[in-house]
């Protein structure tokens, strides 16, 4: 979805600069994240078939109807399906209906009419749902979330998985071996190559100011992505060698604490770069802040996972179990 918003940007010469015209970065966004939503339906789907053997043995093919709780297996992907079409949503629409409230009771030009609430409802239900849905169900049936060759689901591991797992050290770990001290460090790295690029983001959306060096925005999006990845590598490293094999929430964490500093960020730009003041323009600005760095922290802890997910299989593609 960025990575469409910003290349659409880019191509201005095509067919006009976006700021020509009011709202058209909007709807360029809108529109990437209809069409992007096969990509999280398909992701959510083979994640799900990857891990839920590993989570529930009992929920594995073959087993007796007996022994596989109702909850489990054949409804587990529908919850799967249900969150990945509403839990973002939910949160974006929450925020920008408390926006909205506030913008009717101040009587601003910030209101969203009605109908235009309508219609990007529309959109949502009879586009970007079915969209999900259908990415979903390729992501559950498809060979490669499979591991491709015909394999079952959960066995597509580079080698073997121990039924019982091991008591992970607490004593004697080094500071760099705790996911607690490793995640601050990777997200303020990852924020050190956006935070000069970001002034001038901010100063487009809050001082009223033209931005129309999308390439380059592209080339610091690149670097982001490049940052995400090597530190989340990194973090996961340690953790491993520290024999802490539960590296998944640590590698999106490591990517999503970016959003956290850009928070921060946003806080002193309020403070000393702007002369906002009182109910209205704090809540717009902390609002939109808040959304911004939501969505940041998703997409760097997705693709710190993505990263740090290629880096296990390809250290453990080598490793002899006796």
């Amino acid at each position: 979805l960025t990575f469409g918003v910003i290349l659409y940007a880019c191509l201005g010469s095509i067919h006009g600069a976006v700021h020509e015209e009011r709202g058209e970065v909007l709807h360029s966004i809108l529109w990437c994240y209809v069409f992007s939503s096969i990509v999280a339906g398909y992701m959510s789907g083979s994640y799900f078939k990857c891990y839920y053997a590993t989570t529930n043995p009992r929920g594995k093919s073959g087993s007796s109807s007996s022994d596989v709780p109702m909850p489990a297996g054949a409804s587990m992907w529908q919850a799967t399906m249900f969150l990945t079409v509403i839990l973002l949503p939910t949160l974006m629409t929450a925020f920008l209906s408390m926006l909205n409230f506030i913008s009717l009771v101040y009587g601003t030009i910030s209101y969203i009419p009605f109908m235009t609430i309508l219609k990007i409802f529309l959109i949502y239900v009879f586009m970007s749902v079915p969209l999900t849905i259908f990415g979903t169900l390729l992501g559950r049936h498809a060979k490669l979330a499979a591991g491709g060759k015909g394999k079952p689901a959960g066995e597509h591991f580079p080698c073997r998985v121990n039924a019982i797992p091991r008591p992970i050290p607490d004593e004697g770990v080094a500071w760099h071996g705790k996911p607690q001290n490793l995640v601050p460090f990777a997200g303020l790295l990852s924020f050190g190559s956006i935070f000069i690029e970001l002034y001038y983001i901010l100063t487009s959306l809050w001082n009223y100011k033209y931005y129309h060096v999308y390439g380059f925005l592209l080339g610091v999006y690149a670097i982001l992505m490049v940052v995400v990845c090597m530190t989340s590598v990194i973090v996961v490293y340690f953790c491993l060698n520290a024999e802490n094999y539960l590296w998944q929430w640590t590698a999106f964490a490591s990517g999503a604490s970016t959003a956290g500093y850009v928070f921060i960020y946003g806080v002193y730009y309020y403070i000393f770069k702007t002369g906002m003041n009182g109910f209205l323009q704090t809540a717009f600005y902390f609002g939109y802040m808040g959304m911004i760095a939501l969505n940041l922290g998703l997409l760097c802890g997705t693709v710190a996972h993505f990263a740090a997910s290629k880096f296990v299989r390809t250290i453990f593609q080598n490793v002899k179990v006796d």
